[in-house]
């Protein structure tokens, strides 16, 4: 197992300025969204505008990252705007025998469809309907072309904390993600979805995977993800909190809780950036 060498952090200096397209995938509860908020939060920190996308069915990434409860009311998941999306696919034109288009507009969804809170930009995609988050419909449609514009034509730093699998990416936008972080916990089922997303990842074409232990308590954990994770760089871990509680409870975001959480976030994004190539 491979652990990326972070001796020379100086490099990242050159990097912090451009733009970071990161997708984040994992086993349902291994702290996925976590990962996403710290790192989210970690970026503004260093002066970086930041996205931040929910591909989540049930979005809990706006809690996470300490938004007010007034402005999560008002966030609503793409796939549940039935009118934007027959607007933009052209069903609300009368369309009929099942065409739509397959290019609709997007560019101004992103601003148009989230909202700020201390400097991280929140989007929510939610999961389509009708016959899977794959499904060929106007909302799946919409959903994948405003994947690929995001992650193609923005110049930001830009978090996709993915729902399960790969499927909201695909082959006409694997070449942009500069690094798919698998997160996993010291369990052996965790690691074996790790091994998963890894197979899915590099059959659309990323080959830039790297895992995050979470959840560690003790050198076990980190023994056990070194001596069974499969063959994937560790960028680093994250031990469990006791703020993790305090932050739920409170409503405010995790990261500056706790300090050794905030050395490892800032660890991981450094030996995450040194092993993205540059553009």
């Amino acid at each position: 197992m491979q652990v990326l060498d972070s001796g020379h952090l100086g490099e990242s200096a050159e990097v912090e300025k451009r733009s970071l397209k990161i997708a984040i995938a994992g086993k349902g509860g291994v702290g996925k969204t976590t990962l996403t908020s710290l790192l989210a939060k970690h970026f503004v920190s260093q002066g970086r505008p930041v996205l931040a996308i929910d591909a989540d069915p049930s979005p809990c990434l706006g809690p996470a990252l300490g938004f007010p409860l007034e402005k999560l009311t008002r966030l609503i998941p793409l796939t549940e705007m039935e009118d934007l999306i027959a607007e933009r696919t052209g069903t609300a034109q009368g369309g009929t025998g099942g065409f739509f288009k397959l290019n609709p507009r997007v560019s101004d969804l992103p601003d148009r469809l989230s909202d700020i809170h201390d400097g991280v930009r929140l989007l929510l995609l939610g999961a389509v309907a009708q016959g899977g988050a794959g499904c060929f419909c106007p909302a799946s449609t919409l959903l994948q072309q405003l994947v690929r514009h995001v992650m193609l034509a923005r110049n930001e730093v830009v978090l996709l904390d993915l729902y399960a699998g790969v499927e909201h990416l695909g082959r006409a936008t694997a070449d942009s993600v500069d690094v798919m972080l698998a997160v996993a916990e010291p369990t052996l089922r965790s690691l074996s979805t790790v091994a998963q997303i890894k197979t899915l990842a590099m059959d659309i074409g990323i080959t830039d995977i790297l895992l995050v232990g979470n959840k560690v308590s003790k050198e076990e954990d980190v023994q056990f993800l070194y001596d069974n994770a499969p063959d994937v760089p560790i960028a680093g871990f994250l031990r469990t909190s006791e703020f993790a509680m305090v932050a739920d409870r409170t409503g405010a975001s995790l990261y500056g809780l706790d300090d050794g959480l905030t050395r490892s976030i800032a660890e991981i994004a450094s030996r995450m950036e040194l092993g993205v190539p540059r553009r």
